[in-house]
């Protein structure tokens, strides 16, 4: 597989003496305005690579605050092909900065796997993470994303032990995504020595970046899971800004997207610090 913008963007981080920040919001959410406002603010707020969530009626791995993200999408109209469109507009202004589109099978699935791989490419999509198909699936989605010279980004946990990880990381590229706690997303963060221990344990059986998520909400967080992770993973906490920034009827405010760019550059700044003396 050749060269990635996300192999070339955690290769930046890297060589710049810091984690990767990784930034996760919902497309369409509140609305596809906002929402596309949002997307293409990331970048110079300080997110390094962006998860643009693919709005899905059961997002069974979320959280409250994403799920509710979620509805806030589909009740405005969101599609799969808004959410592509998302992508081209974004490419307009920015060429290097990574787009991951995460979320379930089911929209990719009713579409057909291979062509939307091919479309998502087009629209300048650079890779997937999808957490409900297993290793044992990889023909589905993960084979023909890899084919197609995209990255398919597998999620390992506090459960995924020495035996089955080889079998997690086998067709895994671009980063691993190493969730720190059993649970949904936004949950609290789990001990970091136990963080640090996992991340130690992954890179003994890959060179892939790891990427730690579910919990991350403020900088000193950020900073302190940076130490040991090439990544910082951060969503929830974003999706919440965005709620609280809504007025009562639930739409979005001049303080929508601000609110969210102050919290980026706000984790961004203690990515940078994380291996500082």
């Amino acid at each position: 597989m050749t060269d990635t913008r996300i192999d070339r963007r955690f290769k930046a981080c890297a060589d710049a003496g810091r984690p990767a920040l990784v930034t996760f919001i919902t497309a369409g959410d509140p609305d596809l305005q906002t929402s596309q406002a949002l997307l293409n603010a990331l970048p110079a707020a300080g997110a390094d690579v962006i998860e643009l969530g693919m709005p899905f009626s059961d997002p069974m791995a979320e959280g409250i605050p994403i799920q509710l993200g979620n509805q806030r999408a589909l009740a405005a109209g969101h599609t799969m092909d808004k959410t592509l469109d998302m992508v081209r507009e974004f490419r307009k202004q920015d060429q290097d900065t990574p787009i991951i589109l995460m979320g379930y099978f089911n929209p990719i699935y009713v579409r057909d796997p291979k062509v939307f791989v091919q479309v998502a490419k087009d629209a300048g999509v650079d890779g997937f993470i999808i957490v409900d198909i297993p290793a044992e699936a990889d023909d589905e989605l993960c084979i023909p994303a890899l084919e197609a010279g995209l990255n398919f980004i597998r999620l390992a946990t506090p459960t995924t032990d020495d035996k089955r990880l080889p079998a997690v990381l086998a067709n895994t590229s671009g980063f691993v995504y190493y969730v720190s706690v059993t649970g949904i997303t936004g949950a609290n963060i789990a001990d970091t020595g136990r963080v640090s221990t996992a991340v130690k344990q992954i890179k003994g059986h890959t060179d892939l970046p790891v990427a730690v998520g579910f919990g991350v909400k403020t900088a000193d967080q950020a900073a302190e899971i940076g130490k040991d992770a090439d990544g910082v993973v951060v969503g929830s906490v974003l999706v919440s800004a965005i709620r609280d920034s809504l007025d009562e009827a639930g739409k979005a405010t001049d303080k929508t997207v601000q609110a969210v760019v102050d919290l980026v550059s706000d984790l961004a700044s203690g990515c940078a610090r994380s291996r500082t003396a």
